[in-house]
């Protein structure tokens, strides 16, 4: 069976100053409806609440289970934002497997995606709001991942 040639839609959002759940539900809708997403500059989106909740829940999810056996979760920024974008895909049908696919998550931007055009979400923006947050690179590093070169 051959399949036809489509020419697939290609967005590169910048996710810097971005709130990293709304940022999720915007990308995760989109890739659903079959477009390719790459984003960029992952470890500059931001998550709303106090740092110390945020640290606190996060290293207790990562004493959850054996500790060579899993699940295993990851301490990358980027790796932080893939995981929650596949939460809100539904990851276990098919639609949601092809979906998750269409997805690259980068650290920084890649030399092949600088001439591109970037897009934000203004709906997600953390400029508005109200209360303190993190960044997602603050927090991997909170909870054990050392960026190369440190």
């Amino acid at each position: 069976m051959v399949k036809p040639t489509t020419t697939e839609r290609v967005a590169v959002i910048d996710a810097t100053g971005l709130i990293l759940g709304r940022m999720a539900s915007h990308i995760a809708k989109r890739l659903l409806q079959g477009e390719k997403i790459i984003v960029v500059n992952a470890e500059k989106a931001a998550i709303s609440g106090k740092r110390l909740s945020i640290v606190k829940e996060a290293k207790k999810l990562l004493e959850i289970g054996h500790p060579r056996k899993g699940p295993l979760h990851r301490r990358r920024p980027d790796q932080i934002v893939r995981r929650t974008i596949r939460g809100m895909l539904p990851r276990k049908k098919p639609k949601g497997q092809q979906a998750y696919k269409r997805l690259k998550v980068f650290l920084e931007i890649p030399e092949e995606f600088k001439d591109k055009e970037m897009q934000s979400l203004p709906s997600a923006n953390a400029e508005t709001l109200r209360c303190p947050h993190i960044t997602v690179g603050k927090l991997a590093k909170e909870i054990g991942w050392t960026p190369i070169g440190e």
